[in-house]
């Protein structure tokens, strides 16, 4: 168990946190939340003891053990991937194993078997063994094997150098490095920012059930609700504490809000009348110790601190745009290869005026890469063909990095805009909230978020009808990313969406292309529509051993209109019994699959209906908030197990 008493910690006299206080049990799952810089990326340093509080104590038990991912900064070189993980945190048990290796070649080699350093030497080796057994090292390389490949990596990818990957894939080694230690308590800040969805469902699983404390942060609501079950707020220089996961604290906050709002209207109604009384009387001699008395009473209040309510957020919507052609993206027999690496194979694929589509895979498949190629920004073989009248606007994974450090923020629009829009450009920083003094700071001062936002608002200076976003909710909270997928809502162009934050892509894209192996497998459909496609066909995948071909398309099967599989006719080979019970049996798989449609249909509709009641600026402050809430989670679900079951009848 960690303990926090009373830490305080001051920047320019100013206190971050002040005085608080909080524990963190043995099997916690703590998501920590708090507007930007409210101190959440410091109070994780702080447990990690990368740095100390000005006043107060973090209190943890002998030989307790953290493990700290921080959001950047990691570089690892020198070693190959396994070596990396195996010798930081399997060094004790690699000594022992030496020392087995050492004993057991001494006993091999000797021939005094009745002496007693003979038999010394046995009861050595035999302590040895068991150590290593009790340590893991008789499923170590396993151990790393399994945790690898659930963040990403692939068989090859354990002996190259760690040098040759990127800062995220160093991030996922040290991320291995701290799951494989098994401390006592593991701290997160930002960990999905560096991982593909398929290593995010894997690494909610894992922390899910993991045997100690986990404390995270994190902008991405799926993952908070499917790993925490306490919330702790940073506000206002304290915490509230939540013994709920994410959405839950979302509902109780409004609540709790209401009742500390009504507490302290009612005390500074108390303290108006306190002080009207003191300022009537205190000239008055005959009054003059009662009014003394109420001074000391004011003084000892413990007066309740309202957190002034955030209620920026960015407001915008993207420019009309120009109408394109009918295909604005077409490609033929187009390939990417790095040396002898092969990232894209030939394939022929087109991109329809209207198209929503999220482009979802591991990393390093190619998706980053295929952004850049559609965009004129990386070299290609085969054939691009860019339609007619196709405008371009492209946020780059990495752009809010790419912007001057030196550069104020206003330099920066200022640069960009031209014509027409060199009018708007204050409105417009405006509206990404950078108004007032802030548009004179400096790029390299302004944080993750306040980055990104600048790179948004640098890609609004230009209409297009073809928008091409990668991991463009990186570094933006929770209430930006909803104001951002609201205006992709909106837009009226053709959309292409890399990212890995499943409740951001939700309803957002109508089709789905998995980079996979060099190729391209479009599902028809939203992200989860996807994900349940995926689990119900894995099987059929694995079993189906056929060359594909470079693009292949797997439609999510409309309910309406069922792909029946091919039928053999074995009727004349039946006798009138047989005949009559194949019949009966295919009759209720007909009645069987008409019914699954027919739930789909009535879900559909209903989680249709409740979205729509969602998207009422009231809803949040409706009495059925929760109810709803739970209905929508819980009809998303029965919709899964009915497509399931409906895969399941029809396949």
């Amino acid at each position: 168990m960690i303990t926090i008493s009373n830490v305080t910690v001051r920047y320019g006299g100013k206190p971050l946190f002040d005085g608080i206080t909080c524990t963190i049990g043995t099997k916690n799952k703590i998501g920590l939340v708090g507007k930007n810089g409210a101190g959440k990326s410091t109070l994780l340093k702080m447990i990690a003891r990368q740095f100390s509080p000005d006043e107060g104590e973090i209190i943890t038990p002998k030989e307790y053990r953290i493990g700290y991912l921080p959001q950047d900064g990691i570089s690892v070189s020198g070693k190959t991937v396994y070596d990396e993980v195996a010798e930081t945190v399997f060094s004790e048990v690699m000594a022992l194993q030496e020392r087995e290796e050492a004993l057991s070649h001494e006993l091999s080699t000797r021939t005094d078997y009745e002496s007693d350093a003979y038999t010394q030497l046995i009861h050595d080796l035999t302590e040895c063994h068991d150590e290593v057994h009790r340590r893991g090292g008789s499923t170590m390389r396993a151990d790393i094997e399994n945790i690898l490949s659930g963040l990403g990596f692939l068989p090859g990818d354990t002996t190259r150098l760690c040098d040759e990957f990127s800062g995220g894939w160093q991030m996922r080694i040290e991320l291995a490095k701290i799951l494989l230690s098994k401390p006592d308590c593991v701290l997160l800040d930002e960990p999905t920012n560096h991982l593909d969805i398929e290593s995010v469902q894997w690494l909610e699983q894992f922390l899910s059930g993991y045997n100690g404390s986990v404390v995270l942060v994190s902008h991405d609501r799926a993952f908070l609700d499917t790993i925490t079950n306490r919330t702790i707020e940073i506000t206002n220089g304290g915490i509230e504490d939540y013994g709920v996961s994410y959405s839950k604290y979302v509902i109780e906050r409004v609540e709790r809000r209401a009742l500390v709002e009504a507490a302290y209207k009612n005390q500074q109604r108390d303290i108006a009348q306190q002080e009207r009384f003191i300022e009537r009387f205190k000239s008055k001699a005959s009054l003059a110790s009662r009014v003394q008395s109420r001074i000391k009473q004011l003084d000892k209040i413990d007066r309740i601190e309202l957190e002034e309510e955030d209620t920026s957020a960015i407001r915008f919507s993207f420019p009309p745009a120009p109408r394109s052609g009918k295909l604005p993206i077409e490609t033929k027999q187009l390939s990417k290869q790095y040396g002898t690496k092969t990232i894209l194979k030939p394939m022929d694929i087109a991109i329809e005026r209207g198209d929503r589509i999220a482009f979802v895979g591991k990393n390093g498949e190619g998706k980053t890469t295929f952004a850049k190629i559609l965009t004129g920004k990386e070299q290609h073989g085969g054939e691009l063909i860019t339609g007619h009248n196709v405008q371009i606007g492209y946020f780059e994974q990495h752009q809010a990095e790419s912007l001057d450090p030196d550069a104020s923020v206003f330099d920066i629009i200022d640069r960009a805009a031209k014509g027409d829009m060199r009018l708007k450009m204050r409105s417009l920083l405006g509206a990404f909230l950078f108004s007032g003094d802030a548009v004179n700071k400096k790029v390299r001062v302004l944080s993750g978020g306040e980055k990104s936002r600048l790179a948004m608002a640098k890609l609004l200076l230009e209409p297009s009808n073809l928008l091409i976003l990668d991991e463009p909710t990186n570094h933006l909270d929770m209430r930006s990313k909803d104001v951002l997928k609201q205006a992709l809502l909106d837009y009226d162009g053709t959309l292409v969406v890399v990212s890995h934050d499943r409740e951001f892509l939700q309803g957002l894209t109508t089709k789905v292309w998995e980079f996979a192996g060099g190729k391209i497998k479009e599902y028809v459909g939203d992200i989860y529509e996807y994900l349940a496609a995926k689990n119900a066909t894995s099987m059929r995948e694995i079993e189906r051993a056929k060359q594909t071909p470079a693009v292949e398309i797997v439609p999510v099967p409309a309910p309406s209109q069922p792909v029946a599989p091919p039928k053999v006719d074995t009727s004349k080979h039946l006798s009138r019994e047989e005949q009559k019970e194949r019949d009966k049996a295919e009759r209720k798989k007909k009645r069987d699959i008409e019914e699954a449609e027919q739930r789909i249909a009535n879900l559909e509709k209903e989680i249709a209906d409740l979205e729509q009641r969602m998207n009422d600026a009231a809803f949040f402050s409706s009495p059925d908030y929760a109810t709803t809430m739970q209905r929508h989670n819980a009809a998303q679900h029965e919709l899964e197990s009915a497509m399931e079951q409906w895969a399941a009848l029809a396949g």
